[in-house]
């Protein structure tokens, strides 16, 4: 993100349908599918956005899902992380059919109330896959040469369920496993007396995960003594 403002990423002219070929794909987990596409007609995003990935039958039938964007701005590709949720149309055709060079139809970016500026300070208490937008977060930061503006705590099972776990202890997040000790923490979600030295100087708070871990999150900011108004939610998944 340049200092333009004259052009605001993610604005009006993101709302058309373009296409998008598949140029990378990988499965870091068994339920997990990566993908990093070339984009026509791109436009600039913010980290915190995401994109519509509509599938469409021969005999015209389309369903589509959302997916946050984990790659910054500056990547000359957009990075996608998908879960393979049972009975899935889009994410088990995403893990199991799409290959290398397939066009799909997206649309994007899209969202402007979970999307970070890159100048405010902040905090994310990401969980689950919820953790790609905060990568993407991290890694805007970090291209600007602003770290310091941008706090992480991530929650998974275990490291090994947890998405960009190398990434994010490489960019200094915190780590919470809930069925895995280390030899920082027992196992168990992240507390109060952990969540509340990462507020210090941050004005704005971003959660993402499960509807159940969302709520979870949300009130434990609020506990550790963060503004309601100042907290950002995004829900996934089949109650989201």
């Amino acid at each position: 993100m340049s200092g333009d403002e004259s052009f605001e990423p993610g604005g009006t002219g993101a709302t058309a349908w373009t296409t998008g070929r598949i140029i990378t794909k990988d499965l870091p987990a068994p339920h997990l599918v990566r993908l990093r596409m070339h984009v026509d007609d791109r436009q600039r995003h913010w980290p915190g956005q995401h994109y519509l990935i509509r599938l469409r039958a021969p005999d015209d039938y389309t369903a589509q899902r959302s997916y946050s964007v984990a790659s910054d701005d500056s990547d000359p590709l957009v990075e996608f992380l998908v879960e393979r949720l049972p009975d899935g149309e889009v994410s088990e055709f995403l893990a199991d059919v799409a290959e290398v060079g397939d066009v799909l139809e997206l649309r994007g970016p899209i969202g402007r109330w979970f999307r970070w500026d890159t100048h405010t300070p902040a905090v994310c208490l990401v969980g689950g896959t919820g953790v790609v937008p905060a990568v993407a977060m991290l890694r805007a930061a970090r291209h600007l040469g602003r770290p310091d503006l941008l706090r992480v705590m991530a929650v998974g099972r275990s490291p090994e369920d947890l998405p960009y776990a190398e990434e994010l202890a490489q960019a200094g997040a915190a780590t919470a496993f809930t069925r895995h000790a280390t030899s920082d923490r027992p196992a168990g979600p992240p507390t109060e007396a952990e969540i509340t030295p990462l507020l210090a100087g941050a004005d704005v708070a971003y959660v993402c995960g499960s509807a159940r871990f969302a709520e979870f999150a949300e009130n434990l900011l609020i506990d550790a003594g963060m503004s309601p108004e100042a907290i950002r939610v995004e829900r996934f998944g089949v109650t989201g």
